[in-house]
């Protein structure tokens, strides 16, 4: 015998913080940064057997200031990086990143001077697509990941209270120990 029982049919109860998730988990478009191989599989994404616009994001905008999203999908080379930071800074707050394919992630197989070795240099990444390319199935698995995400973040004071516990559980975990043979290493503090 609730609260809810009680109500005339046509009442919703909820939050400000939760109707506000939900608006911004509805109209999220995405501000695309195709630069190799993964960026086909991108396009084919937003095609119809995938379809991109049933999570409301048919709308790839051509210009950073209309965009939440931004997909980086490729390897990204350290002529492009300054580019990329330029574009991610012209998006208008709250923001997101999602890098696709493990080039964009990790420099994927160039390891070298040229490529930047994992786009979280350069921009803060909020979901990493693995595979190389990755396929639309598993963008659009991130994609519902992130919705989860932006869903159930939290407002105002309460959002820097979050930002905070999250940093102080961090601090908070121990450092890995490497065994070294079945045994700790020698002088880690342990007997």
């Amino acid at each position: 015998m609730g609260l809810e029982e009680k109500l005339p049919s046509g009442i919703l109860l909820t939050t400000v913080e939760k109707v506000a998730g939900y608006a911004r988990k509805s109209s999220v478009w995405p501000a695309t940064f195709g630069l190799a191989c993964c960026a086909i599989e991108l396009m084919s994404t937003g095609g119809p057997r995938h379809d991109l616009a049933r999570f409301g994001m048919e709308r790839a905008s051509n210009t950073p200031r209309q965009a939440d999203l931004m997909i980086v999908a490729g390897r990204v080379s350290q002529k492009m990086a300054p580019v990329l930071r330029q574009i991610y800074d012209q998006m208008a707050d709250p923001k997101w990143v999602i890098s696709m394919g493990v080039c964009a992630s990790s420099g994927g197989m160039f390891n070298n001077y040229a490529i930047v070795q994992g786009v979280d240099h350069i921009v803060p990444v909020d979901i990493y697509l693995p595979g190389c390319p990755p396929r639309p199935e598993m963008l659009l698995d991130s994609i519902v990941k992130l919705h989860d995400k932006i869903q159930n973040m939290k407002l105002g004071a309460n959002r820097e209270a979050e930002i905070e516990e999250l940093e102080q559980a961090r601090l908070r975990r121990l450092p890995l120990v490497v065994q070294v043979g079945g045994h700790r290493p020698a002088g880690d503090g342990t007997p």
